[in-house]
């Protein structure tokens, strides 16, 4: 792997160097390049995407498809550095969630910023029209979370409780307001967050403009087909800008990051 973004002084980083893509970076450099801000107890909201060269987020309904080794150990580094992955309803079924691991490679970090030995999951469903029979909420090794409007259906909030489920309710009506979604989590101390979409979560999150940070793979493939983009939903009305923060690349993937403002 090599950085292209920021250019740095390649006699101090020599992951810039020429031939610096043909060595693998360690898990603790990984981290190092994708170091939450510090931020002083303030909420910070990063989502991690994979996209092909045509703007798909998926091949036959799933991102594997369109992913590779380094962007499976960028994905786990992102998981080891947050306090809770916030996912929709719809990914937990597609893509077959399931509770995050502790990892030795990240217990130092975790301890010393105070965090527990794995992220929490954070499930966004309105309906609650879930599987709570699966590990992610009967053995997880951190509760899960499930977000949900206070009009949820009341058996299926039971449910989710019996199950060993956390249930939050951010929303007043049949839906979820991403903001609070947000704000709930931050206040039980989930500050470093982490979304993995799927599409129509993410774009729920951009429209109300919680979103801090996104950091997308750029996956060297085209699909052609009627996949789904990495966010949907209502248009903004004037599109927001964000600044790139890093590039890194390898075997074509690029690795990017960019932030709010």
């Amino acid at each position: 792997m090599r950085r292209l973004f920021p250019v740095t002084d390649r006699r101090t980083d020599p992951t810039t160097a020429p031939g610096a893509a043909g060595r693998e970076w360690t898990l603790d450099e990984l981290a190092d390049a994708y170091a939450y801000p510090e931020r002083e107890g303030r909420r910070w909201l990063r989502a991690n995407m994979v996209s092909t060269l045509d703007g798909a987020a998926q091949h036959d309904g799933r991102s594997q498809g369109i992913s590779d080794a380094t962007d499976m150990r960028i994905f786990g580094t992102l998981r080891g550095l947050a306090d809770a992955v916030v996912v929709g309803a719809e990914s937990v079924r597609l893509e077959g969630y399931r509770p995050a691991r502790a990892r030795d490679a990240f217990a130092g970090r975790r301890a010393a910023a105070g965090q527990g030995p794995a992220p929490a999951i954070a499930v966004v469903s309105a309906s609650l029209d879930l599987d709570f029979s699966l590990p992610l909420f009967v053995s997880p090794l951190v509760p899960t979370l499930v977000i949900t409007g206070a009009a949820a259906p009341s058996d299926r909030i039971h449910a989710a409780r019996e199950a060993g489920a956390e249930v939050l309710i951010a929303g007043d009506g049949a839906t979820v307001d991403p903001a609070r979604a947000v704000a709930e989590l931050a206040e039980r101390g989930l500050t470093r967050l982490l979304t993995e979409g799927g599409p129509r979560l993410l774009g729920q999150f951009v429209a109300a403009g919680v979103l801090d940070e996104l950091c997308l793979t750029v996956s060297p493939m085209l699909t052609a087909g009627d996949a789904q983009r990495i966010a949907q939903g209502p248009a903004l009305a004037v599109p927001e800008r964000f600044s790139l923060l890093s590039v890194l690349e390898e075997g074509g993937f690029l690795f990017t990051r960019y932030g709010k403002g």
